[in-house]
């Protein structure tokens, strides 16, 4: 049935990772039996947790906001054929600069708000354009750019915090209330979790990739350029100018996920020891999503209800939270192997299984 409704690469696009994922789990249960654990009862804590939980269906909802808006952006630019693995320094200056607006700016909400969050898309897409016009007008691989703008990234937010916004607790003060995306209707709702209207901004988020790349023609210049640079510019597409604004769109996307954080979640913005994993994990969450804003979505869901479950499954059924971390690990490696998954497929069909 699924074939008559699907063509044939759409079957096996969608097969591959619900293949992997079922295999991540299973091979987390073994893992589980072998450390002395009841895989059972450990899964069974994490879904009914989520589900049966307000406090955490309220922290799934608000784990996954960041990690969709991520997600877009790793898989917009990988959409034009540009790997952005810079989406975690992204994060950061996104974060930054809208909680510095969030601060200093006194303006009524419906005016305060948009500034704020656009003031994270701003940060972001700036950040993007540095390695975007690299690449662009020098050829240097957007890879190695941006993982070192992640550390000048994180570092330079440090040094501003430090330097100009710190408060005692080692942060920035906090944001204004017409800055704010809490809302104290939803936390009630979920036993006081920390859900705000994030989660809207990420829905609008899909929204905009899927019409950006499928619906303007500008969206087919951006996935022509990534297909094939010579056919483009044989074809009068300026291909310099498309590689530096899929850059600064995909910027712009993981500017607004560091904003949820701040505007959202926390309201400030803390001196960080390390990175904060949303952009490393945004790239997991594009992976298994398959590049599309729908995957991006339902992967994202995953991956926050693994997170978020694995605290219900530490304090119900006593398996640590790294054995989930292994579980995502497994996922991740067996979407990266989907050729294997692809070969097996093929193998199948061939002698009749």
């Amino acid at each position: 049935m699924i074939k008559k409704l699907l063509p044939k690469s759409k079957v096996t696009s969608l097969f591959v990772p619900l293949f992997a994922v079922f295999l991540g789990i299973l091979i987390g249960a073994i893992v589980m039996l072998l450390t002395g654990y009841n895989p059972v009862l450990g899964y069974s804590a994490l879904i009914s947790g989520i589900f049966s939980d307000p406090y955490y269906l309220g922290e799934t909802i608000r784990a996954i906001t960041p990690l969709t808006l991520a997600g877009l952006a790793v898989a917009f630019a990988y959409r034009t054929g540009l790997f952005n693995i810079g989406v975690e320094g992204q994060v950061i200056v996104g974060w930054l600069a809208s909680v510095y607006v969030g601060i200093v700016l006194d303006l009524p909400q419906v005016i305060h708000l948009p500034v704020a969050i656009l003031a994270g898309a701003l940060a972001g897409a700036l950040w993007g354009l540095i390695p975007g016009v690299l690449k662009a007008r020098f050829q240097v691989h957007e890879v190695i750019v941006t993982i070192m703008m992640n550390y000048i990234a994180l570092y330079t937010a440090n040094y501003l915090i430090r330097a100009y916004l710190l408060v005692p607790g080692e942060r920035t003060e906090s944001i204004s209330p017409s800055a704010s995306l809490a809302s104290p209707f939803l936390q009630s709702l979920t036993d006081y979790s920390r859900l705000h209207y994030g989660f809207i901004v990420a829905l609008l988020g899909c929204v905009v990739m899927w019409f950006i790349l499928w619906r303007t023609s500008k969206g087919f210049e951006l996935r022509a350029v990534g297909f094939n640079q010579h056919a483009s510019m044989y074809s009068g597409m300026n291909v310099q100018r498309n590689i530096v604004l899929s850059m600064v769109i995909s910027g712009g996307f993981a500017g607004v996920a560091g904003a949820m954080e701040g505007l959202g979640t926390y309201g400030y913005m803390s001196i960080l020891s390390g990175f904060t994993g949303v952009g490393f994990d945004g790239i997991a969450v594009a992976l298994l999503g398959a590049n599309t804003s729908i995957g991006v979505l339902l992967a994202s869901l995953l991956f926050g209800g693994l997170q978020v479950g694995a605290l219900n499954m530490q304090a119900r059924a006593g398996v640590p939270t790294e054995l989930i971390d292994i579980v995502i690990a497994l996922i991740i490696f067996f979407v990266a192997s989907s050729y294997i998954i692809r070969w097996v497929m093929n193998r199948i069909k061939k002698e009749g299984i």
